[in-house]
C-alpha cells in the first residue's frame, strides 16, 4: 500500500480500510483519516472517541493489539454517497483461549478522499462480559492520551 488510499469511490476507500484494519496493518492505517477524523465507538460514549490519524491509530492499537487473531465476517456493506454503512461480526481471539463474535454495524462518512467520520454499534456486554480479566484490566490501565470528546459528531 502507498501512503494515501487508491480507492476511487467511498464503498472502495472503506473496503481498503476494513482490509488493512483487520491485517492490523498500523503503519498504514493512519492514511485514511485525516486530522478533523473521528472515531466514536458508540456504545462507549462520545467522551471516549478519538481524533485525527495518530489518536485513532493509538485507540485502535489500545484495544485491539493483544489479541492473537482479528478476523472479519463481513455480512453486507451498503452506501449511498459519501457514507458507507458495514454489517459485520469481528472475531477476537485472545492469548488465554477466549474467542467472541462481535456483531458490529459500522458508519463512514467519506470527505475530501479520508474517512471522516466512523462510528461503531456493537454490544458492550457481548465484548466485556466474555473477555478475558487481563485483556480488560490491560485496556483500563492503558494509554488513554488519544480520547477526545466527540459529542455533536454527526
Amino acid at each position: 500500500m502507498t501512503d494515501a488510499p487508491s480507492a476511487t469511490s467511498a464503498e472502495a476507500l472503506v473496503a481498503e480500510f476494513w482490509k488493512t484494519l483487520f491485517a492490523r496493518g498500523w503503519e498504514h492505517l493512519h492514511v485514511f483519516f485525516g486530522d478533523d477524523s473521528v472515531y466514536w465507538d458508540v456504545p462507549a460514549g462520545p467522551a471516549l472517541a478519538a481524533k485525527g490519524p495518530k489518536g485513532i491509530v493509538a485507540r485502535a492499537k489500545s484495544v485491539l493489539d493483544s489479541l492473537t487473531a482479528f478476523e472479519n465476517d463481513q455480512i453486507r456493506m451498503v452506501s449511498e454517497g459519501d457514507t458507507v454503512m458495514t454489517e459485520h461480526h469481528e472475531i477476537w481471539r485472545f492469548a488465554s483461549g477466549e474467542e467472541i463474535v462481535l456483531p458490529c454495524l459500522s458508519v463512514q462518512v467519506v470527505q475530501d478522499g479520508v474517512i471522516a467520520l466512523w462510528k461503531d454499534y456493537w454490544d458492550m456486554q457481548t465484548l466485556m462480559g466474555r473477555a478475558p480479566a487481563e485483556w480488560r484490566e490491560g485496556l483500563a490501565n492503558g494509554d488513554f492520551s488519544w480520547i477526545v470528546d466527540a459529542t455533536g459528531s454527526r
